[in-house]
């Protein structure tokens, strides 16, 4: 496989062409992924959760994230590699820029952000300087205490709206991909076909042009409550690198997610 770039990405999207993506945390798992075919791999502030044992990312350091990115690094093989900005990283103009070079230095090829359209100033300054940005949107979980808990957003009309209208400000602002969270289905589809960068989705139904899971959710090693939009695909396979092997075969094939699987 080619290395993958945005370029690769939007040509997908062009074509109507998903392609998968995971999270991955070290060397040995970023290897094994990208021998599947996984497209892009996430260092996720998840590991805050799967690996340090918290009950949400928000302790997780901008060390934390540079350390995890340099294993990935290592051995991502031609997948792209993004990385997540940390809790507070979107504070200001200054620390995200700081905060992003950081992720670059160590490895990223994009850097993941959360936030809604007053990210805008950031997003814009750090695509000035050749910084890629990947902007999440829908359940943000840095915001979990805000939000209530880990809750479907973009029920209502206003709040999909809402959605929809910043997707598109942070796209004019220069955003290379959106990832959206839990939203309905419906709402997936609106802002993936209303946007002209691809759309990343985790539990936001089938017709995001990727979609993303976290690792440990696929080899059925998730603490506490499953998700509804995960998926356990150690059940099909012999080994990991078969459950990494079906689920990129299912995203490519819009095998997966299916109703059950969205909102």
């Amino acid at each position: 496989m080619k290395s993958v770039t945005l370029s690769t990405l939007q040509a997908y999207k062009r074509a109507g062409e998903t392609f998968s993506s995971l999270t991955a945390y070290d060397a040995s798992f970023a290897h094994a992924a990208a021998a599947a075919g996984i497209e892009v791999l996430l260092v996720g502030d998840s590991l805050g959760m799967v690996l340090q044992g918290h009950t949400s990312t928000l302790p997780v350091t901008l060390d934390d994230i540079c350390y995890h990115t340099r294993c990935v690094a290592r051995a991502k093989g031609a997948s792209m590699l993004m990385a997540d900005l940390p809790f507070m990283s979107n504070a200001t103009t200054e620390r995200m820029l700081n905060d992003a070079a950081a992720l670059m230095r160590a490895g990223a090829e994009i850097v993941k952000v959360e936030g809604e359209a007053w990210m805008a100033e950031g997003v814009r300054e750090l695509t000035r300087r050749g910084v890629p940005v990947c902007a999440h949107l829908g359940l943000t979980p840095q915001t979990v205490h805000q939000l209530g808990g880990y809750k479907v957003q973009g029920r209502d009309a206003e709040q999909a709206n809402a959605i929809l209208a910043d997707a598109r400000a942070l796209v004019e602002a220069g955003a290379s991909i959106i990832l959206l969270e839990c939203v309905p289905a419906s709402l997936g589809r609106a802002v993936t076909e209303a946007l002209d960068v691809p759309v990343i989705g985790i539990g936001a139904g089938p017709d995001t042009d990727g979609q993303i899971l976290v690792m440990h959710d696929i080899l059925g090693v998730t603490h506490g409550r499953t998700p509804r939009f995960v998926k356990n695909y150690m059940t099909e396979a012999q080994d990991i690198a078969g459950a990494f092997s079906r689920f990129h075969e299912d995203v490519k094939a819009r095998r997966f997610p299916t109703a059950e699987h969205s909102f």
